[in-house]
C-alpha cells in the first residue's frame, strides 16, 4: 500500500489536511508523523504551515526535518501549503529575513500596506476566496477548471526568479505566484483543504502524481 505522509512539525492545519487527503487517496494511506524514517518510507509528503516562517524553520530544523524534507524532494512528490509553501523558497523577508529550504529560486515578500488615499483600500492579510490563473501546465491542474476560486489566508507572497516556476497566478495588489512547481515539487499558497470541490481535485491529483511533469 502506497502512503502520503503529512509532516508534523506543530505548525499546520493538520486534522483538516489529513481528513481531505484521505478522502481523495484512494487505497493510500495518510501518515501524520514527525518521525524521519516513518516519512521517508512514505511514497509522498505533505509540508503544510500556520504561522511564522522563523518559527517553522526553528521546528523543522531542531526536529532534524529540514534536511528530510530537502532529501525527500529528490525523490518522491512533495507539497507544501501555505507557510510551507513559503519554505519551499530560498528567504522569507518576515521576522527580518530568514534563510528557507531553498528547493525553489526565489523570495518570498509582505504585501505593501495600502495607502491611506488608496480608492479600494485592500487590506492585508489577504484573506479570502480568490482566482487562480493556471499559468503553466502541470498534472496538478488536471480537471480544475482555469480561473477556479481557493481560500487563502496570508500576509506574504512568492517570488519565484523563474517565471517556469509559478504555476498559478493570483491578483492582490500586484500578481503574485498563488501556485509553484519545480520538477517533482510543487507548493500552494491557498488552502486546498479549505477550498471545497477544486480544492480536493487538486489534492487527488497530487495523490496520484508521479513526480513527472510532462
Amino acid at each position: 500500500m502506497e502512503k502520503i505522509g503529512v509532516i508534523d512539525y506543530g505548525m499546520g492545519n493538520l486534522h483538516s489536511l489529513g481528513k481531505s487527503l484521505e478522502r481523495v487517496a484512494g487505497n493510500q494511506r495518510i501518515v501524520i508523523s514527525y518521525d524521519p524514517e516513518e516519512l521517508l518510507d512514505c511514497d509522498r509528503l505533505v509540508l503544510p504551515g500556520v504561522g511564522g516562517v522563523r518559527a517553522c524553520m526553528n521546528e523543522l530544523r531542531r526536529l532534524e526535518l529540514n534536511d528530510l524534507v530537502i532529501e525527500a524532494s529528490r525523490k518522491r512528490p512533495l507539497l507544501g501549503v501555505c507557510l510551507g509553501m513559503q519554505v519551499l523558497l530560498e528567504r522569507s523577508e518576515e521576522n527580518g529575513g530568514v534563510a528557507a529550504l531553498g528547493l525553489i529560486p526565489g523570495d518570498v515578500m509582505r504585501f505593501p500596506d495600502p495607502p491611506a488615499d488608496a480608492i479600494e483600500r485592500l487590506k492585508v492579510p489577504h484573506m479570502g476566496w480568490n482566482r487562480v490563473k493556471q499559468a503553466v501546465p502541470h498534472p496538478v491542474w488536471d480537471g480544475v477548471p482555469d480561473n477556479s476560486w481557493f481560500y487563502f489566508v496570508h500576509s506574504y507572497y512568492a517570488m519565484p526568479v523563474n517565471p517556469d516556476h509559478a504555476l498559478g497566478v493570483t491578483d492582490y495588489t500586484r500578481p503574485f505566484a498563488s501556485a509553484v512547481g519545480r520538477d517533482n515539487v510543487v507548493g500552494f499558497q491557498f488552502h486546498p483543504e479549505k477550498s471545497q470541490s477544486v480544492g480536493l481535485r487538486l489534492l487527488a491529483n497530487f495523490a496520484n502524481w508521479d513526480g513527472e511533469v510532462p
